[in-house]
Order: structure tokens, then C-alpha cells, then sequence
């Protein structure tokens, strides 16, 4: 049979073709390659696909779907939870609430880093201690928990009350710091022992701070911020070898932990109605009463048939049961984990101590401008950049503090962290997902966003404010010329509402409330800078990396 000199040379070109292809393909993916480009990299300088680790205290809850909101009977008629559907990414929470241990260990750094024996610094400490005097009642004997709930043992792993929801995000920032201070020198980057035997007021670490400029975090000591060369060396031109120049930690190291921070309404209503463990279509779509499955308080368990299931107030003058029978072992608050966890594995979601959530207030939840990691109270900031074109940080000569409305000073930021402005033209201009620093009133009902509401009283009451849907009173704290504090309180009758930008959102129910506040889609609203016996708080952090460590077999 005759073959075409024709076929034969178009069979060798296909066949060299196919070898040269197999070649390229062969040599992007062998060790050590590019795969943007082909060439050789350092395959020591490229870091592996790193697992985010739980930080201390920490749980995971694997984001999802889930009605946020009630879809049951509404008999307070709030018509502040309509039903929405939200999908939250995962993240990560604290297994309990904060404790007064955990809080004390707090005050213990404050106070020793800055003294309030010094000048500079002696409304520091003072700013973060818990108001102890909110156990006080007009008609009640409660001495015995202002004198020792905070500091006495017998009370160490019950949660702290009396933070306000500023105090709340203090604490999670200084336990962003101290967590990532502690890796740091775990892994060879701060000299050992440094985090508690080598710190002052002027040399304190912040996280941020060092990710931007590891040479001057800790007041720029060398001998406290190390380098380290990883075991590398380099050949100089005439052949002699030596150790590399060594690096700092970097975002890209893979150690240093997100921050610790507040959770979200959305993220904590997610996690306490812990709809995972479920699997019932009604479930699915919201209808989940409490924490835990049914539609009681009490387990159905043969083995403990009968017990409460969280620590809550049963009935007027009933707040724990008959003593000996029929009891949910507390009259006030609990130690953490006395009752069972959900199904995410979190203890006290119903119950115990109501939570501070990051959430400003708002009486709707705007699904329709978004359903993904919902969150009102976005402030923007940046960086702030001093003269010399470097950026800022805070000294004792420019620190900043609040006087909150009743008149308790607390420091805005500390030396050592980074000093911050609100992001301008140069984040905004043309942008189409935000186009200022401050989101708190996007889409909530005020004049920017919807109809401009009137209420009846005329300009020449020269309050403009009125007009406005959100119109609380407005307390304020000065100073006169001798430095004394001067207390104005608000005594308007114009006042039409308590809703402002300082008003922050609680969840959950307390050992001050009956059962209908146990459900996780119930919300309440108290302001930032007040705080109750009844209100604690507990952190969480951003997942970063894949939804979940599941391996999802692929496709083919």
C-alpha cells in the first residue's frame, strides 16, 4: 500500500507538536516553577498554603445561609427583626463569654504598663476598669456583688458585667496585640520573655504598627524586634558563603492572627442558633426557637430529664427555681460553660449574660442593599501620615481621649499604635462601594436615604435636628475655665427618639429575662457608652483561606 509523502509529513509534524507540547507542559509544572511564568523560583522563599489556626478561646463556625430574623410571634411588637436571608462567611468565637479572669488579666497589663500614678497616663487604667456600682438597685441588697463579683475567685469564671461596648472593643484590640506578641516570640521574631519583662508605656506592641514597620514597633529596639535568617545563606562573587540578611514576620509569614474583634449581629445570631446540627426543611428556613432543638427550656434527655438549659429568669421573683428541685443552679450569673454548648460547640448563646454584638442600631436590616456579611457601623479610616512623608504613631504627647456622656474619660488610642484619620478623595473619588468614611447612616431611613420626615415643629425652634427621623437626646460633658467637669443633661420635650449613631446592638437573652429574650433572632438596643449588670460580651475573629478544612472531592 503507497502512502502520500503528504500524510507522512503531516503525521511527523503532529508527533513533534505533541512532544514539544508535552515538554512545555512537562517543565511548568516541575518543582520549583512558575506557573505565571515558567521560571525557576526559590521554592524556599515559596510559602506552602498555610491552615488558619483557632486562636486561644476560639471555636469555629463554618459560615452559611440562614433567615436572619423572627418568623414566630412577635409580642413586644418591636417590628425590629423582620425575616431576611443573609449568608455569613465563616469565622471564628469564643467558646464562653469573656470572664472576670480574662478581664482581670486585662487590667493587670493595663496597670502595670501604664501607671495611673503617672501623670501621663492616669486616666488609662481608670478608663477600662468595670463600672462595679451597675449591681446596685434603689429596693435591692446587692453590695455583696459590687464588693467582690470582679475580683473575688469564688466569681473568676463567671462573665464579666459592667464593660461598656467601647471597653469591649478595647479589650479585643489589646488581645489582638497580646496574642500576636506571643507568636512573635514563640517563632524567634521578639526577643524571649520580652512581652512581660521589657515592656513600658513607651515601647508597648501593636500589631498593625509592626506589620507596617517592624523596625520601629517596641520603640524600635534591636534587641527586642529580631530578624531572623531562616537557616539561609548566599555565595558572594568570590565564593564564600554566609547567612542571609535576616527578616521580620509579614503578613505573608503566615503566623500573625486577623484581630480579635466583636462579632457582628449577623455572625452572632448565626452561631447561636447553630442550625448545622439540623437538618429539618423548617430549620432551614428560620424557625428554630433557641440554641438548642424543641421548643422547651428544659432537656428531654433521659439523663438529665427536667434540667434548665440555660440560666435565666423563670418568672416575676423567680430567677433560678425552687432551691433543691426544679433549679438552673444560679440567681444571677453562671460560671461559663455550666450549661451545654450548641451545636457549634458555644456555651451560653441563651442566657447567662446578654452580648454586646458590633452592630450601631437600627430598627431594619437592609437585605436589599446587601446579603453577604451584613454589618452597619463601617468607619473607614487610613493611616495617618505626618510631615516627613512616614506614618504616625501614637506618643504620650498626642494621644487622644473621650469623655463619654457620663463624664468617664477613656483613651481613644495608645502609644505605639498607629495614629488614624478618616479616608478622604484620595480612597473615594469614583469609587461605586462606599464614597465616605462614615456608613453608620447609609439606607436607614434619614434624609439621604428615603423621605425627609417632619414631625410638626417649625424651624424657628432653631433645631433644624427635629426634622430628622433619628432625633435623640443629646447629653453633653464639658469643662469650664477652672477644669471642672460641667454635666448638661438633655431635657427637650422634642426628643422623638432614643436611636442614635452611638446606640449599639445586644443579643441574647440574660439571667435578667424571661424566655422570650433566649431567642438568638431576638435584638435590643443599649447605648455604646453605658454599661448593666446583664450585658457581657465575647470575641471573634475572621476565617481566612477556604470556607471550610472539608476536601470537596472534584469534578471531572
Amino acid at each position: 500500500m503507497k502512502v502520500n509523502k503528504i500524510t507522512v509529513f503531516r503525521l511527523m509534524l503532529s508527533v513533534i507538536v505533541a512532544i514539544g507540547f508535552a515538554s512545555c507542559s512537562k517543565k511548568s509544572s516541575s518543582k520549583g516553577a512558575s506557573r505565571a511564568t515558567g521560571w525557576n523560583v526559590d521554592s524556599k522563599k515559596v510559602q506552602a498554603a498555610k491552615k488558619q489556626e483557632a486562636g486561644p478561646g476560639l471555636v469555629f463556625v463554618e459560615g452559611g445561609t440562614f433567615t436572619m430574623g423572627r418568623v414566630q410571634d412577635d409580642v413586644m411588637h418591636d417590628w425590629n427583626n423582620t425575616p431576611t436571608q443573609q449568608h455569613v462567611q465563616s469565622f471564628y468565637m469564643d467558646e464562653t463569654e469573656v470572664t472576670n479572669f480574662m478581664y482581670l488579666e486585662y487590667l493587670d497589663w493595663v496597670k502595670n504598663v501604664f501607671s495611673p500614678t503617672d501623670e501621663n497616663y492616669k486616666d488609662v487604667y481608670n478608663g477600662v476598669v468595670p463600672d462595679t456600682l451597675v449591681w446596685r438597685n434603689r429596693l435591692g441588697y446587692n453590695e455583696t456583688m459590687t464588693n467582690n463579683y470582679l475580683r473575688h475567685p469564688a466569681y473568676a469564671e463567671y462573665p464579666v458585667v459592667g464593660v461598656n461596648w467601647i471597653q469591649a472593643v478595647d479589650f479585643a484590640k489589646w488581645r489582638t496585640d497580646r496574642v500576636n506578641e506571643g507568636i512573635l516570640e514563640k517563632n524567634g521574631y521578639l526577643k524571649k520573655n520580652s512581652k512581660t519583662e521589657d515592656v513600658t508605656a513607651d515601647n508597648s506592641f501593636s500589631t498593625e504598627a509592626y506589620l507596617m514597620s517592624p523596625s520601629t514597633a517596641r520603640g524600635g529596639s534591636e534587641e527586642i524586634v529580631l530578624q531572623k535568617s531562616k537557616g539561609r545563606t548566599v555565595k558572594s562573587k568570590d565564593g564564600n558563603t554566609s547567612e542571609a540578611k535576616g527578616v521580620y514576620a509579614q503578613r505573608s509569614s503566615g503566623i500573625i492572627m486577623p484581630e480579635y474583634r466583636l462579632p457582628t449581629e449577623a455572625e452572632w445570631e448565626y452561631a447561636a442558633a447553630a442550625d448545622v446540627g439540623q437538618r429539618e426543611y423548617n430549620i432551614y428556613k428560620g424557625q428554630k426557637k433557641y440554641p438548642w432543638s424543641g421548643e422547651y427550656t428544659r432537656s428531654g434527655k433521659r439523663q438529665n430529664r427536667g434540667d434548665q438549659l440555660a440560666n435565666f429568669k423563670q418568672g416575676n421573683g423567680d430567677y433560678g427555681g425552687i432551691a433543691g428541685w426544679s433549679d438552673d443552679g444560679a440567681d444571677i450569673t453562671n460560671a461559663v460553660k455550666s450549661y451545654p454548648a450548641n451545636d457549634f460547640g458555644l456555651y451560653d448563646m441563651a442566657g447567662n449574660v446578654a452580648e454586646w454584638v458590633a452592630d450601631v442600631y437600627r430598627p431594619i436590616i437592609d437585605n436589599e442593599a446587601n446579603d453577604f456579611n451584613y454589618f452597619r457601623g463601617n468607619l473607614y479610616t487610613k493611616n495617618k501620615i505626618g510631615p516627613d512623608g512616614k506614618i504616625e504613631l501614637v506618643t504620650k504627647e498626642n494621644m487622644k481621649y473621650d469623655t463619654l456622656s457620663n463624664g468617664k474619660i477613656i483613651a481613644r488610642n495608645l502609644p505605639g499604635e498607629i495614629a488614624q484619620v478618616p479616608v478622604d478623595e484620595q480612597e473615594t473619588y469614583l469609587r461605586q462601594n462606599f464614597d465616605k468614611s462614615n456608613n453608620i447612616n447609609y439606607r436607614d431611613g434619614d434624609r439621604q436615604s428615603s423621605r425627609y420626615y417632619n414631625f410638626g415643629f417649625s424651624e424657628s425652634d432653631n433645631e433644624k435636628e427635629i426634622d430628622k427621623m433619628y432625633n435623640s437626646p443629646k447629653h453633653n460633658v464639658t469643662t469650664d475655665s477652672l477644669g471642672n467637669m460641667v454635666r448638661k443633661y438633655d431635657k427637650s420635650s422634642k426628643r422623638t427618639t432614643l436611636i442614635n449613631d452611638q446606640i449599639r446592638v445586644y443579643k441574647g437573652g440574660s439571667w435578667r429575662d424571661r424566655a422570650y429574650w433566649l431567642d438568638p433572632a431576638q435584638r435590643r438596643y443599649f447605648p455604646q457608652d453605658m454599661a448593666t449588670d446583664y450585658i457581657g460580651f465575647r470575641c471573634a475573629m475572621s476565617r481566612v483561606g477556604p470556607k471550610s478544612d472539608k476536601r470537596k472531592t472534584p469534578r471531572n
